[in-house]
């Protein structure tokens, strides 16, 4: 089993992907709001941090939230699978910034009730 985590900075895609998520037969998954370091930093009271010229004039134009997705799969095919349709919606947007996805294995999953 694995664990397959989509930051989505992307926003506007987030419907789209779940939506391909059931077509490959992703089952369930969960959603975050989610905010980047950079984006607090920025975005938030302390404002005074330095940053580089270049790095700030990234930032000023970046959006300060974004969304964290993941999802339990069965397989490492299934992941493929599940990365493959996430890299497909976001086929023609601009790489920069876009997001990125990972996964990890699993050693146990335990339900709530005994």
């Amino acid at each position: 089993m694995y664990v397959l985590f989509i930051v989505l900075n992307e926003v506007g895609k987030l419907d789209e992907v779940l939506e391909r998520f059931m077509q490959v037969g992703v089952r369930g998954a969960t959603v975050l709001d989610s905010q980047g370091m950079g984006g607090a930093m920025m975005h938030g009271s302390n404002k005074s941090i330095p940053f580089f010229g270049s790095l700030r004039t990234l930032m000023d134009n970046a959006r300060p939230y974004n969304k964290t997705i993941f999802t339990v799969l069965d397989s490492e095919e299934m992941v493929e699978k599940t990365v493959e349709a996430v890299r497909d919606v976001c086929e023609g947007q601009d790489p920069v910034g876009l997001g990125f996805m990972f996964s990890v294995p699993i050693g146990k999953v335990y339900g709530m009730s005994k």
